[in-house]
């Protein structure tokens, strides 16, 4: 189900009704009202007059909801839209059941539905958490770190990431959970953004020939990096796939009641 077509078909729907309703229903409406008006002598009760005016209610439903559901269509293609995690591959970062925000504008303005860009207010950057339209699938959102910028050189070895055939620095800072024996829990430092990251030396995991990003693409990966399904298996974002960068989980929900406590800036 594709919730933005929906949403813009709403408020096409609402939007066209208050239209026809305001140029061309309500004046008839009134002229109806003269007319009764002028066929007695001693008035129209109070009653019968709002009879008369009275919307369908559909023309009611319609003007009520079209500045609500225009409302929230700008905010959500335009500003912030709220996505939830579904999948490991972002831990420790993201946790399933987290709840974020997706800064809309970060990387330029575009259309809902048609995802075509008209205004460029910027372009992604090393380290950031982007949310994109898996390649294969358009209608399926995914979430990942950014990587590998147009022109970099990208391999991936050893569970050591390589960029323009330079280390990316990490550092030790604790065991993994438990739940998953041997894994690590890692600082990584991607330009100016650290983040944490999980390896495990006992998983085997991709190894990654050097690949050049082509011009307009990405180079994404999971911060849980034996468990995500990212660029080194199925390659590169376009950049009119590219949805937002997230910037904030504000909610946790693991089925039981909503967590607040969890609030906090993505990394």
């Amino acid at each position: 189900m594709d919730f933005s077509l929906l949403l813009v078909i709403a408020v096409a729907v609402t939007g066209v009704i208050t239209l026809l309703n305001l140029i061309w229903w309500r004046p008839a409406r009134r002229q109806s009202l003269q007319a009764a008006e002028a066929g007695t002598t001693e008035g129209l009760t109070p009653h019968a007059r709002e009879q008369v005016l009275k919307e369908p209610w559909p023309v009611d439903y319609a003007r009520s909801f079209f500045p609500v559901l225009l409302v929230v269509l700008v905010l959500r293609s335009f500003v912030v839209e709220p996505f939830q995690i579904p999948s490991g591959s972002m831990r420790p970062t993201l946790e399933i059941g987290d709840f974020i925000l997706v800064n809309k504008f970060a990387y330029g303005l575009r259309l809902p539905v048609v995802h075509t860009e008209i205004l460029d207010l910027g372009e992604p950057e090393r380290g950031d958490v982007m949310v994109f339209r898996f390649p294969s699938e358009p209608s399926v959102n995914f979430i990942k770190r950014v990587v590998g910028l147009p022109g970099d050189r990208i391999r991936y070895e050893g569970k050591q990431l390589y960029i323009n055939g330079e280390a990316v620095p990490k550092a030790l800072l604790a065991e993994g959970p438990a739940k998953a024996p041997g894994e690590l829990m890692l600082a990584e430092q991607l330009g100016e953004v650290e983040h944490r990251i999980y390896n495990n030396p006992r998983d085997p995991g991709p190894q990654m020939r050097e690949l050049v990003v082509p011009d307009g693409h990405y180079f994404t990966m999971g911060d849980n990096r034996d468990h995500s399904n990212d660029s080194r298996y199925w390659g590169f974002v376009p950049e009119d796939n590219v949805v937002g960068r997230a910037f904030a989980v504000w909610m946790h929900w693991d089925g039981g009641l909503p967590s607040f406590t969890s609030m906090r800036r993505i990394h």
